[in-house]
């Protein structure tokens, strides 16, 4: 951290008020040039709310921002990036119809271009950050994790001052989090200043300079990282011990036997992305698909779910309950009771300007169909009440709209959505992306609870204490198919790992 006293950017006393809540109040916060400042809280503690309001997002109702010594009141984000703050999006903000290169030059283009000149220069600029991005495709075509290397780059592209990351590393393999670490070394060295918000504690206490903790839109407490620990930061967070590990694996755990077979899968491919895939799913277990990026497991989840179509020619089998199915449109899928819950839920999850008993409601009509034809306000208003009970939707009412809730209950709501269709067999795409510690817990105990009233469940993650603690049987994905299968009682990190990577 730099030895300079004057912070790169302050907050006094800042509130902002939404529907006469708070959802941030009274904060004091400060960061400096060449400093790792992370920021850790619950779902729902005010720590997008503040970044928000940092980067220019959102306006603060009370309290002054102050950039290097001058008071400033940022009507939009672009004025906040031409005074030197960027801001790195847990959703990615990119054109998803724009190649890699033409969303990195975005709004800085000359007035003549060469498309070769700038493939070029982005060819380089993304070498030098070792993200191995190739800059001709269109941003639709790349995973989670590409788009957010794209997103980083375009953020350290600008030269910022301050530059903000919302859940930087929640879709990065591994390898990928060395070298963003590696970049925030970087970026200190050159005097910027970084905020990141993240809900892997190790990470603030591992590469933060200083770390703040917000509780329920307040702040609690503000020090340098070494006089932090893991159970201090929780405890914190959410004003009380959570009782045991979140992620512990006992070997006394009893794990659930298999029930029928609910769904077969036989050389399943499609293109070079999965390739003679084969597989089975039981009733009333959780079974775990770990793989890094690029090992095809969620593009297999999404041709079972109907949402993307396998081969016409040497496609492979898949059947279900012993019936041969193929779909079309994800609402087959639906119907036959298979549901599947996205891993990116801003873009495939919900319909954000929307509330959350019409998202629910959305749900059940696309089961429903055309049998429902007239509306049923009383259907409508009790799924809403059944489900944000359910899952503890922390919100003041059903009518609040998803795009106003913290990523956690965004999450429960999408989750909601696809459970009101009674499936019998789900699939959970990295379930607990950008979610808190608390509403982890909540999550992990739903999926448990849907296995032991006899649902197949499939928990697909790349972090792998979640796969661990979850699974009843564990199957790795590498290079588009399942490669090898583990019982709980073998399973390791360490075995998991090397069976996904070599």
């Amino acid at each position: 951290m730099s030895d300079t006293n004057q912070p790169v950017i302050e907050l006094e006393h800042a509130s902002k008020i939404y529907q006469s809540v708070y959802a941030i109040e009274d904060i004091n916060f400060d960061l400096f040039p060449g400093e790792v400042h992370a920021i850790v809280g619950e779902n729902g503690a005010g720590k997008s709310t503040l970044t928000k309001a940092l980067a220019g997002v959102v306006p603060l109702t009370e309290g002054r921002l102050i950039l290097e010594g001058r008071e400033c009141n940022f009507n939009n984000p672009r004025e906040a990036l031409e005074a030197g703050i960027a801001m790195v999006f847990q959703e990615t903000s990119l054109v998803p119809t724009m190649t890699v290169a033409q969303n990195l030059f975005l709004g800085e283009e000359k007035f003549f271009n060469r498309l070769r000149e700038l493939y070029i220069s982005a060819q380089q600029f993304l070498q030098g950050l070792n993200f191995g991005v190739d800059p001709t495709v269109n941003v639709a075509m790349l995973g989670a994790a590409q788009k957010q290397m794209v997103e980083i780059a375009r953020a350290v592209l600008h030269n910022a001052k301050v530059i903000i990351f919302d859940e930087p590393t929640a879709t990065l393999t591994p390898e990928e989090k060395q070298h963003f670490f590696k970049l925030l070394n970087d970026l200190k060295e050159k005097g910027v200043g970084v905020i990141f918000i993240s809900h892997a504690l190790e990470e603030a206490l591992d590469h933060a300079d200083r770390i703040t903790i917000l509780r329920d839109g307040r702040h609690i407490v503000t020090d340098v990282a070494k006089n932090f620990n893991r159970d201090k930061v929780v405890q914190a967070m959410v004003g009380r011990e959570l009782s045991g590990k979140l992620y512990s694996k006992h070997a006394s755990t009893k794990r659930r036997p298999r029930g029928k077979k609910i769904l077969s899968v036989e050389n399943l491919s499609m293109q070079n992305i999965v390739k003679n895939n084969s597989f089975s799913i039981y009733a009333g277990q959780i079974t775990g698909i770990f793989g890094l990026i690029g090992s095809g497991r969620t593009e297999t989840a999404k041709i079972i779910s109907g949402v993307v179509k396998r081969d016409f020619f040497h496609g492979g089998e898949v059947y279900l309950e012993g019936k041969p199915i193929r779909y079309r449109v994800p609402q087959q899928a639906m119907r036959d009771g298979i549901a599947y819950v996205t891993e990116d839920r801003k873009i495939e999850g919900f319909f954000e300007t929307m509330s959350i008993a019409d998202n629910i409601y959305m749900g059940h009509l696309a089961i429903a169909g055309a049998g429902e034809a007239i509306l049923s306000g009383k259907t409508h208003d009790s799924l809403a009440k059944k489900w944000i009970n359910i899952l503890n939707v922390k919100t003041l009412n059903a009518d609040a709209r998803v795009v106003e809730l913290s990523g956690g209950n965004q999450q429960k709501v999408v989750i909601g959505k696809s459970l009101c269709q009674s499936p019998k067999l789900v699939f959970f795409d990295e379930p607990t992306r950008g979610v808190d510690v608390g509403a982890i817990q909540e999550i992990h105990d739903q999926l448990n609870a849907l296995a032991d009233q006899g649902l197949a469940v499939v928990v697909i993650s790349s972090y792998l204490p979640e796969i661990l603690n979850l699974s009843d049987r564990i199957l790795v994905a590498r290079a588009g198919k399942i490669i090898e299968e583990f019982s709980t009682d073998e399973a390791t990190e360490e075995k998991i790992m090397y069976a996904a990577v070599h």
